[in-house]
């Protein structure tokens, strides 16, 4: 019977004319630590960069180390530009012009034409919901409603800012325009029917006139007051752009996402009348979506750093931007005892910052790679040097010929983390023949 020292941890060695013993007790010990070794090969490793080492030749002495052990679990994706949107087209009348598909629209470009009229694409999160203009009034009517009429609360103050940045209180997406009595000499000699001009005032008119500055139309103060001056520049971007020089942006003239869009599939045809889903958009970065199994998504947390191996097998670093908060039943439903083919799953999107790493394809199936468990700072061996013990359990034969029992933990990298009284960072252990 081989004995272990219960203070040291320590097996005795067999006793001398028993070499045929210790020799059967360590090809048991290869057959089952084979077994043992092929679960921790299926550990997919720590740091991108770490190439999988020469496995450790058999008889062989190796040192015990201490280093992070990560293990890495697989899930499918899908790489693409995510799921087409529908662009909110409020023009009017007939298709002219639409562009190709997987074209990238930045501001102050077209994104289709209609009545052979461009759409432009401007930046900023409200949307266009009215025209954006002056109007006149004779003085004795009052402030009428005009192009720049709406039913929400009036502006508070008068006139323009000095910074015109939006110290201005707030005017709402529906203020109420301001008359402004005209320029002196514009109504000279008109006594009592004098026109007056009324000044459009909200925050879709802030956000027009930062695009419009933006575009290298300027000469006026970017705030959210839209003044004669905000129409002299309208008309020369009107006249860059091919279009009547009105001064007035039309509701359907102009629509509005947070930055560059990529151009999806149009869902009309040239000469067409224009529809809410002419034209659909993506972004224009790459990402990668997993169906996650809701009943373990644990991992799927917002900012996890993840690892994406492409179909040329290439792998990049991605992360975690969101997570669905709804389940959805598996797409192979029930099986012939009405049980579900396969769990609920979440959608779980990944980010991909270093694009180029990607190269030029824009979509196809991917694998991505998540930390499933982790063992800090602990002590590993190879897997090969293991060895199962007559007694139970597991051990390390040492350069002395002698067997020190261990308690097995992590497995991953096709390395083992082990502990144990007697195990210490440097200490030589023998690969079994």
């Amino acid at each position: 019977m081989t004995r272990i020292d219960d203070e040291s941890g320590t097996v005795s060695q067999p006793p001398r004319g028993g070499r045929g013993r210790r020799t059967a007790l360590i090809a048991l010990a290869v057959v089952v630590v084979a077994a043992v070794a092929v679960v921790g090969a299926l550990g997919l490793g720590g740091g991108e960069d770490e190439g999988p080492s020469a496995p450790p030749r058999a008889g062989s002495l190796v040192p015990v180390t201490r280093a992070t052990l990560t293990e890495r679990t697989e899930v499918d994706g899908q790489l693409g530009y995510g799921t087409e949107i529908p662009l909110p087209v409020k023009a009017t009348g007939t298709v002219t012009g639409l562009p190709e598909a997987g074209t990238t629209v930045e501001r102050g470009d077209t994104l289709l034409r209609v009545d052979d009229r461009p759409v432009v694409l401007l930046y900023g999160s409200l949307p266009m919901y009215r025209d954006l203009g002056l109007t006149t009034a004779a003085s004795g009517a009052g402030a009428e409603s005009g192009a720049g009429a709406a039913d929400g609360e009036a502006a508070s103050g008068e006139g323009k800012p000095d910074g015109g940045t939006g110290d201005t209180a707030a005017a709402g997406p529906a203020a109420t325009p301001t008359p402004t009595p005209t320029p002196s000499g514009a109504g000279a000699g008109a006594g009592a029917g004098a026109a007056t001009v009324t000044e459009l005032k909200g925050m879709d008119v802030l956000q027009f006139e930062t695009n419009l500055a933006a575009l290298g139309h300027t000469g006026f103060t970017v705030d959210e007051t839209f003044t004669a001056k905000t129409a002299d520049a309208v008309e020369r971007w009107q006249k860059s752009l091919g279009m009547p020089e009105t001064g007035t942006v039309g509701i359907g003239d102009v629509i509005y996402s947070a930055g560059k869009v990529r151009i999806g599939r149009p869902g009309v045809r040239l000469g067409e009348a224009v529809t809410e889903n002419a034209l659909t958009y993506t972004g224009t970065a790459r990402k990668v979506v997993v169906n996650a199994s809701a009943a373990d998504a644990s991992w799927a947390v917002r900012g996890t750093a993840v690892r994406v191996r492409l179909p040329d097998g290439r792998t990049v670093r991605g992360e975690v931007a969101s997570v669905g908060r709804q389940a959805s039943a598996p797409e192979g439903g029930s099986g012939e005892d009405g049980a579900e083919q396969g769990g609920a799953t979440v959608p779980v999107t990944v980010t991909i910052k270093d694009q180029k790493s990607v190269g030029r394809l824009e979509s196809g199936p991917v694998t991505v790679e998540y930390v499933g468990r982790e063992a800090k700072d602990v002590l590993t061996v190879p897997v090969a040097a293991l060895v199962a013990l007559a007694e139970g359990g597991h051990g390390l034969e040492t350069a002395d010929g002698g067997f020190i029992a261990v308690k097995t933990g992590l497995f991953a990298d096709g390395k083992v983390e082990v502990s144990g009284s007697a195990v210490r960072a440097g200490l030589k252990v023998r690969i079994p023949e």
